[in-house]
């Protein structure tokens, strides 16, 4: 039975370029120099952004030093003939991420070209980017992933994905076994060309993620509860897809939707890349996650029950999916504050929000998934918060909090405690203490006692969080 942090998740307390930007460095086969070390000190909290429009954010970026990110390379991108490749583009990405002092992890795609055969059958994007297929030859493809571990060691890279989403046909066209075979394959690559370096599986999409959930519930027998946490996951989703997310009100809706192509799909990649974790193929869980604040609970539940002990949980994708969506910066602002300190903790060592600002280019009509700036890099209320929550949780340990009518996270770091928390029902008045001051997230603080209400505060003080919580006194 796994046991991943099941003493984290009851009920309780803890017990791109622009116009003006330097041109790429010419093509080379050869390994850049090791360029300089990374900033001292990490935080789980970082975020996934647009190399066009580096420049602009680098501000922000600076204020979340410490932090991880990734990015994507293709083999077909970066070698499109054979003999021939151009790693220009992933080393300044490689190169302006160290000198950030943000940790750089690589996703490696193989993409439809001479490596594979084939045709691409679904080309999406500006950059035309495609699905992957099962290369041609696993010894070329070994050597490959050997070339982009040994050039990317030197930058401090030590985390290696295998593809993206590959439950969705418009990221993978081959089976969950030749997915499995690719991965045992690239591990094999990884670990010769760098016995530090890390393998992480490509990342199951949040909606597979929610059928996981659901899925599980169901096969224990609890169908109420099966209900309850698919309406909860899929708030924002219901209809979005047609047959694939339906209105559900019984068990047997539920098992109706389970058999739909796609969401069966999802479930077999799900229980590939779990026994991928399980013979150790792959060393790190990858989540994404889309979805509302009040579904976290059941996503920490569903990794605590089917991660293997000990295997590391990182979150490389989170964000807000809501089409439509018309609520204004301080709820949006209020509700990431939620997802992402859920999920630190719960135990996920990284939580990468994306996208870190919105291209108004890339959709129609309402921004579908929130940016923490503007897409000219101005900061809003959610990147003051996010930039915030870095700088508490920097070298700290996580733990929840869940008492006393209230919701959260622990930050606890040397003889400091930052609560970042908000009511659960009804209003809680955390009383005055001498060093305890409080605060709006990424706020200046004031001290005396504090109301929490349904937005996230930060309390602080030099207690440890069981004794701040103590002090609470409920029923008036």
């Amino acid at each position: 039975m796994r046991r991943w942090l099941a003493v984290l998740l009851p009920a309780l307390l803890v017990a791109g370029c622009t116009s003006s930007s330097p041109p790429p460095p010419a093509p080379s086969s050869s390994p850049p120099p090791p360029p300089p070390s990374a900033t001292a000190g990490t935080t789980p909290f970082g975020a996934h952004w647009d190399w066009s429009r580096y420049e602009q954010f680098t501000p922000f970026l600076r204020k979340i030093a410490g932090s991880a990110t990734y990015h994507e390379l293709s083999w077909c991108d970066i070698e499109p003939q054979q003999g021939r490749p151009d790693w220009s583009a992933v080393d300044q990405v490689a190169e302006r991420s160290r000198s950030l002092g943000i940790t750089l992890h690589l996703k490696i795609r193989v993409g439809v070209c001479w490596a594979t055969g084939g045709t691409a059958q679904h080309v999406r994007g500006q950059a035309g980017k495609t699905e992957s297929a099962m290369p041609r030859d696993l010894g070329t493809y070994k050597s490959f992933v050997d070339g982009v571990v040994r050039r990317y060691a030197p930058y401090g890279v030590r985390e290696y994905a295998v593809e993206n989403e590959v439950n969705a046909p418009q990221y993978w066209a081959g089976s969950a076994t030749d997915y499995a075979t690719l991965v045992a394959a690239a591990a094999e690559a990884v670990r010769a060309a760098d016995p530090a370096a890390k393998v992480v599986d490509s990342g199951i999409s949040s909606v597979a993620y929610g059928w996981g959930v659901v899925d599980r519930l169901l096969k224990a027998g609890q169908e109420a509860e099966a209900v309850r946490a698919y309406n909860a996951y899929f708030e924002r989703r219901i209809g979005t897809r047609g047959k694939q997310i339906p209105a559900v009100s019984t068990a047997a809706d539920l098992r109706a939707a389970l058999a739909v192509p796609q969401n069966a799909r999802n479930l077999e990649y799900l229980a590939a890349t779990e026994k991928l974790l399980d013979d150790k193929t792959v060393d790190v869980r990858q989540v994404h996650f889309y979805e509302h604040w009040s579904a976290v609970p059941d996503l920490l539940a569903y990794l605590s029950a089917e991660t293997p002990a000990g295997v590391p949980v990182e979150a490389w994708e989170v964000g807000q999916f809501w089409r439509d969506g018309d609520a204004d910066a301080a709820s949006r602002s209020a509700e990431m504050v939620k997802v992402v300190a859920q999920l630190a903790a719960g135990g996920l060592r990284e939580v990468i929000w994306l996208p870190l600002a919105y291209n108004p280019g890339n959709r129609q009509g309402s921004e579908v998934r929130y940016g923490l700036l503007d897409p000219d890099g101005k900061e809003r209320q959610a990147g003051l918060m996010l930039a915030g929550l870095a700088a508490l949780a920097k070298g700290a340990t996580a733990e929840p909090v869940r008492d006393k009518g209230l919701t959260g996270a622990a930050f606890r770091r040397g003889g400091e405690t930052a609560l970042v928390v908000w009511a659960a029902d009804a209003p809680v008045t955390v009383p005055a203490a001498g060093t305890l001051t409080s605060g709006a997230v990424g706020a200046a603080a004031r001290g005396g006692a504090v109301e929490v209400g349904a937005d996230p505060v930060v309390v602080k003080d030099q207690r440890p969080p069981a004794d701040i919580i103590a002090s609470i006194r409920q029923g008036g």
